[in-house]
């Protein structure tokens, strides 16, 4: 594999052996505490994590499974595409479900070294994009749901993984949407986010005179937005609410309660 594609498949390995090291060590409740991910303990997304990967060797996560019913927290087409390979493993043991991961990830690296970094496939957004890309939302996806693991059982940690760098490479392209499109924001206006912690960066997105956000170098802010690494992605991801967490506003407060009041990416 090239370089990218090598960096972002080792991504995605470093998150995924890190949740399972993590699981590894979970008493009995553990696995039944709840996420933030509406209706999912910490069982359903490991889960899910197993259940994504089998469905990316061409296996069916599901097993012939399906729903008795709807469950409410299923909102849309993605969630009735996952939900069935998650209900499939609730009769299991958490330690089950575990080996099962562990078993999938040695499977999907042995395919992944054998992958075409350069072959075409479908991004989550619906763009096609060559393979060594798609890992990037790869390694995002299982980071953000090792941090919904770690943040359900009370054990922080790997803020700072390589897949952090695939999370902000996949959330910070969106800030002109949240403050343009979503937010409000007139000509000329322009949002600073600051933000600090495992993976500090500044951005600034101006609204032009097309009413098109975009990033710029220069500009007086108009609101800025400070909050650390944990609490943007637990935004973007949405996860939680701005009264969730920590966030210093300084500035037009009524623009940075609009943009942050609309932060959510994920679908």
């Amino acid at each position: 594999m090239e370089t990218e594609m090598q960096a972002n498949v080792a991504a995605f390995e470093q998150t995924l052996r890190s949740t399972i090291a993590l699981a590894g060590t979970f008493a009995a409740g553990d696995w039944t505490r709840p996420t933030d991910c509406p209706g999912w303990s910490v069982q359903d997304v490991v889960s899910h994590m197993v259940g994504t990967e089998l469905m990316l060797l061409g296996e069916d996560p599901a097993g012939g499974h399906v729903l008795a019913e709807e469950p409410a927290h299923v909102r849309n087409d993605l969630g009735r595409l996952i939900e069935p390979g998650v209900d499939a493993r609730r009769g299991r043991s958490g330690p089950e479900v575990l080996a099962e991961l562990r078993e999938v990830l040695d499977r999907r690296l042995e395919a992944l070294a054998a992958t075409d970094p350069e072959r075409p496939t479908t991004a989550p957004t619906g763009a096609t994009v060559p393979y060594k890309e798609f890992m990037v939302f790869r390694a995002f996806d299982c980071y953000i749901h090792e941090q919904d693991i770690r943040r359900a059982v009370g054990r922080p940690g790997n803020l700072d993984a390589p897949a952090a760098a695939c999370a902000r490479r996949i959330m910070e392209p969106g800030l002109p949407v949240i403050v343009g499109r979503r937010s409000g924001a007139a000509p000329k206006q322009t949002v600073l986010f600051e933000v600090s912690g495992a993976v500090p960066f500044a951005a600034r997105i101006q609204v032009g005179e097309d009413g098109r956000a975009r990033p710029v170098e220069a500009g007086t802010p108009d609101v800025t937005l400070r909050m650390d690494w944990e609490a943007f992605m637990v935004l973007v991801a949405g996860r939680r609410t701005p009264a969730d967490v920590a966030v210093d506003v300084t500035g037009d407060t009524a623009l940075g309660g609009r943009v942050l009041a609309n932060m959510t990416l994920t679908p």
